[in-house]
């Protein structure tokens, strides 16, 4: 075997054990000595907990109202809510999202976490991975339900602005994930159908509402969800964080096309 051909098959081993690693069944490829084409026309990225490191902050701005406002919610509960839509949050944890308490709380929560904004942190990789994402023509979308407020501050914080060109939030849909309406908003933004286009996101709602709308998912470790619990919400790979996904994405589904229609 010539040193080509050794480098080749070198290389489809590495990709391999790559695909086993992250999840998702290893795909195949015509040639070890080709990397496959891209598959995806865009790719969405949830941002809290996928792009900035703020889930623990939500977590403690919402402990904090919650208590201030009559109820003790313990944090471990509210992690595991972080994610979905404002309404549900409040009605999984205080029974109601239209009481007297429940509105307190958000009031209190949008001050406590504005105040703790410099708390927030961008993500290992993550601007990296939008900008190289970008730089091999597929369509990078935040698509996300953040009241604008909090988007103005991830975004600033991110300054990723020149690799991203579909941008969401909370004002563009009434109800947030796990439904799939923002999701419907970001790709019909995008002109993108919904198997030409993948979604990144860091908690089972980001997955649910993916798979809702007829979108593949891919999870990310950095919410404090578990793999195997992104994976049983139907993600078909799973990465630590946007640096590993970053440094795999040619074995993951922005390639190999796991799920994909041509």
């Amino acid at each position: 075997m010539g040193p080509s051909r050794e480098r080749g098959a070198c290389c489809f081993v590495q990709r391999l054990f790559a695909c086993i690693d992250h999840g998702y069944p290893a795909v195949m490829p015509v040639s070890v000595s080709t990397v496959d084409p891209v598959v995806v026309d865009a790719v969405l990225f949830d941002i809290d907990g996928t792009l900035v490191d703020s889930n623990f902050v939500h977590v403690s701005a919402w402990s904090r109202a919650f208590r201030e406002a009559g109820r003790q919610v313990s944090a471990w509960r509210i992690h595991r809510c972080i994610g979905m839509d404002g309404s549900k949050l409040l009605e999984s944890l205080v029974g109601s999202s239209d009481s007297a308490l429940a509105a307190e709380a958000k009031r209190l929560h949008g001050e406590y976490y504005a105040a703790a904004s410099t708390d927030l942190e961008v993500l290992p990789g993550a601007r990296e991975l939008l900008a190289d994402i970008q730089s091999r023509g597929i369509t990078v979308v935040l698509a996300t339900s953040a009241p604008e407020a909090e988007l103005s501050t991830l975004r600033d914080l991110l300054d990723v602005e020149d690799s991203v060109a579909v941008v969401t939030s909370g004002e563009d849909a009434e109800v947030a994930k796990p439904e799939p309406d923002i999701i419907a908003v970001a790709l019909e933004r995008a002109g993108v159908e919904p198997p030409r286009a993948v979604m990144v996101g860091d908690s089972v709602w980001d997955i649910e509402a993916a798979g809702r709308a007829g979108v593949r998912a891919i999870g990310v470790l950095s919410g404090g969800i578990s793999r195997a619990e992104l994976l049983d919400a139907g993600a078909v790979a799973v990465f630590d964080d946007p640096a590993d996904l970053l440094a795999n994405i040619e074995n993951s589904p922005v390639y190999t096309g796991e799920g994909a229609s041509a």
